[in-house]
């Protein structure tokens, strides 16, 4: 078997083995792949792995021996899914790998909201503590999050695992999913949208990215929110309006944000979020702990040893064969 890994450099930069993957057939691994070379980078190959790069129908239909498409990632809307079902392909993702981690990051953000870290820390850097009159000084109100109210939209795995945290600080906890689980916590409470963005003080995204959901916090649920809640977006930048988000903070009709992702990645040097009021912005790294990597590179490795035995898991098509 060919196998072709066209982005690789994000998931294993260098500090990872690639040697379980190459174990299992002829291995071409590129750290990055544009999209004009798609098509001949994977041109010979039956296996085809990615992380961010787009396989289109166009694409997929040039790759005349494919039979299978690894996803080094649980998001699998960079694959045309339909196209790969007409043509017999399988397509699968890592469904579990980065959830401890995603969780971890909300509260990374979220904390640093409610204390100002990163600020206080550049303060003290630049003498403001040795200038202070006081044994200590802050610039920002200081939040407790005992009893306030965390909403979380999307109890799948990440969504539970940031309900186990929050109810840990002490938060109480709200949720909307459109599959609500069969089965809840006691001190999770399942509500409506309009009620989760109404209640919450803070509101942290967990869904998957759909063609119904896209702008699901628009100026509209905005408007909803209280003027101290906080947004947390650790699943996919195009779940927020982005404009709308910054009429918020600007107009203070908003506390706060914290975006893992943004609706465009890598984005603009221009983009208006990088000034707006209390928005803190990481690189869409909440996944990548070198303990999330390693996991991810695990299964996916599972699942096309799992493939290769004609035995295949963690499918998220349904191919014609």
């Amino acid at each position: 078997m060919n196998i072709t890994v066209l982005d690789g450099y994000t998931l294993n930069p260098g500090d990872l083995s690639w040697a379980p993957l190459e174990e299992l057939g002829d291995c071409t691994i590129y750290e990055r792949t544009p999209p004009e070379e798609i098509v001949e980078r994977s041109r010979e190959a039956q296996i085809v792995l990615v992380n961010k790069v787009v396989l289109s129908a166009a694409s997929i239909q040039q790759i005349p021996g494919l039979q299978y498409i690894g996803l080094l990632a649980t998001g699998y809307d960079v694959v045309d899914v339909e196209a790969a079902n007409r043509r017999g392909i399988v397509v699968t993702n890592v469904p579990t790998y980065g959830t401890d981690s995603v969780a971890q990051m909300v509260f990374a953000h979220l904390l640093n909201l409610c204390h100002h870290v990163a600020d206080h820390s550049h303060r003290v850097a630049q003498g403001a503590w040795s200038r202070s009159e006081d044994f200590c000084f802050w610039n920002h109100p200081l939040m407790e999050l005992v009893d306030l109210t965390m909403g979380i939209v999307g109890l799948g795995r990440i969504g539970m695992a940031t309900a186990r945290l929050a109810a840990a600080f002490g938060m109480k906890v709200m949720a909307a999913d459109v599959t609500p689980p069969p089965s809840c916590p006691d001190y999770i409470q399942m509500v409506d949208l309009d009620t989760l963005f109404r209640e919450s003080d803070v509101i942290s995204l967990h869904c998957p990215l759909t063609r119904d959901n896209h702008h699901l916090v628009n100026q509209d649920r905005l408007r909803l929110m209280k003027p101290t809640a906080f947004l947390i977006n650790t699943s996919r930048g195009p779940l927020v309006d982005e404009a709308a988000l910054v009429e918020a903070l600007e107009s203070h009709r908003l506390a706060g944000a914290g975006l893992d992702v943004l609706e465009k990645e890598p984005p603009d040097p221009d983009c208006p979020l990088f000034t707006a009021k209390n928005c803190f912005i990481t690189p869409h790294i909440a996944w990548a702990t070198k303990g999330a990597r390693e996991r991810l590179l695990s299964v996916a490795v599972d699942n096309l040893r799992a493939f290769l035995h004609n035995s295949p898991q963690n499918v998220v098509n349904d191919p014609v064969t």
